[in-house]
């Protein structure tokens, strides 16, 4: 149990009741002890007690008139009567009031930690069914918000049921997008308000009248929060919950810490509503989408900036915003479906246009996932463009390799820089530029020697050598004889 009252005149015995309490086994949190029924009756009714030990004869208030004097009192608690006398009379009175049980002095400390674990096991099967009837009161106000189809039976049928866990007087809802430190928390009613977790991305609070400001300065602080007109009862719960959802996308769109229903909206010029109208047309959508991969990197950004300018102007609603979104979604499934299998998950998170706290947050996503497709394009544009490229100096090499040749001549001639076409070459050939362009020229040789009669020094300038001597110091290096030597080995292998 969380708080025991002992109310007993004397001090010795409180102290000793107090000390038996502490010794019976049963956690209790906090202990409270006063001297007169005055007193307590005041404690009960500010605060709630799970059981009080009383005593019968007190000053200025018996135990009698407490104990009658707190069925008023918005929780009663479980009442035990401690007394030095074996009064019947009172204890039968007592006992209508709601007494649990009377102990006598002195107290059997084995008689009170029985009473205390029977109190105690009530105490926690109470709380039990009260947090499952407190669950299903939650499932049913999250029903009553979310469907379009309660009957006005079924709305009286959660009234009746569940009134004692709404609040009686007026309230606002307040719906604000789902934090990442709260996501997977449960529900929880507070003493100040109502908490629904996870509706459609948001969390929605339930809170009195006289509480908004409170919540608002604390753990709505953040912002972005939309705000319901006033209501009262369940039976209203969908209203206010639809008024806060439209108030959040407001709050959301035009950056605002918190928007209440029925506030004046700013009036906007027709010439601007015109301005903004164009830039979410199919056709601005269409033409973001194309430029997408191309090499007007900074015209794609600026598009996409006008667009979320556009979203902020005042002059676009909620439904409008969703609608651009996803006719922009659909045209860039459309284009680049093949691309967007890598960014699954950030292409599910855009596409909840809600889900973020506030349009900055989610213009920074998008363009994520925007700029992720520029660049992948690009990159493979940039993949192909190379392989084109050396393809070309390959088949430049195969035709001139007997001409005085170098990478810097085969560079210049496909328009690449010296650095990335050395790199590029050997990540496409397996080997280097001098490797290669050198083991054409032996095969040459190779062939050269063997099916012709050419002198060797004839050959040597065939296949791009003026220098005799060094292209027979090549030749043998990769060949393991001299060309001499190679041109007697094949003739040998023709008799």
């Amino acid at each position: 149990m969380k708080t025991l009252l002992i109310v007993e005149d004397e001090k010795l015995t409180r102290q000793t009741i107090k000390t038996m309490v502490q010794n019976s086994g049963v956690p209790v949190e906090v202990i409270i002890e006063c001297n007169n029924g005055e007193v307590a009756l005041e404690i009960v009714k500010e605060q709630k007690i799970d059981v009080m030990l009383t005593d019968i004869c007190m000053p200025k208030m018996d135990g009698i008139g407490l104990v009658k004097g707190m069925q008023e009192c918005e929780h009663i608690p479980y009442t035990v009567v401690i007394s030095g006398h074996d009064d019947f009379s009172a204890a039968v009175e007592m006992m209508r009031c709601g007494v649990r049980d009377y102990l006598l002095k002195p107290v059997d400390k084995e008689r009170l930690s029985e009473v205390l674990r029977k109190l105690n096991a009530e105490i926690e099967s109470s709380r039990e069914i009260r947090e499952t009837h407190e669950k299903i009161s939650y499932q049913q106000m999250k029903h009553l918000m979310l469907t379009d189809y309660a009957t006005g039976e079924e709305i009286s049928s959660v009234e009746k049921q569940y009134a004692g866990y709404f609040f009686k007087g007026n309230y606002r809802v307040c719906c604000r997008y789902m934090t990442g430190d709260e996501k997977g928390a449960e529900n929880r009613s507070q003493n100040n308000y109502i908490l629904l977790k996870n509706i459609a991305l948001h969390d929605i609070y339930i809170v009195p009248e006289e509480n908004v400001d409170f919540l608002l300065k604390n753990e709505l602080q953040a912002g972005f929060v939309g705000i319901s007109e006033l209501h009262c009862g369940i039976r209203e719960l969908k209203q206010a919950y639809e008024e806060a959802l439209a108030m959040r996308k407001q709050a959301f769109m035009k950056m605002r810490k918190f928007v209440t229903a029925g506030e004046t909206e700013d009036v906007t010029s027709s010439e601007s509503a015109k301005e903004t109208e164009r830039f979410l047309s199919y056709e601005a959508n269409l033409q973001r989408v194309q430029l997408i991969g191309t090499e007007r990197t900074e015209e794609l950004r600026k598009s996409m900036k006008q667009l979320f300018v556009a979203l902020q102007s005042g002059n676009v609603n909620a439904e409008q915003m969703e609608a651009c979104m996803k006719a922009f979604f659909v045209e860039m499934e459309k284009t680049y479906r093949n691309l967007l299998g890598a960014q699954q998950e950030l292409l599910t998170a855009c596409k909840q246009i809600w889900g973020e706290m506030c349009i900055a947050n989610y213009e920074e996503k998008l363009m994520r996932l925007v700029l992720f497709l520029h660049e992948t394009i690009n990159s493979r544009f940039e993949v192909n463009k190379n392989t084109r490229k050396m393809r070309m100096a390959i088949e430049y090499v195969e035709e001139h390799y007997a001409q005085d040749l170098n990478m810097a001549v085969v560079s210049n001639y496909i328009s690449m820089n010296y650095s990335l076409f050395s790199y590029s070459f050997k990540q496409y050939t397996g080997t280097t530029f001098v490797n290669f362009l050198r083991d054409i020229r032996m095969r040459e040789a190779q062939r050269l020697l063997a099916e012709s009669n050419m002198k060797i020094v004839e050959i040597s300038q065939m296949v791009g050598y003026d220098n005799e001597k060094h292209f027979m110091k090549t030749f043998k290096s990769c060949c393991g004889v001299s060309p001499s030597e190679y041109r007697k080995n094949m003739s040998s292998y023709d008799l």
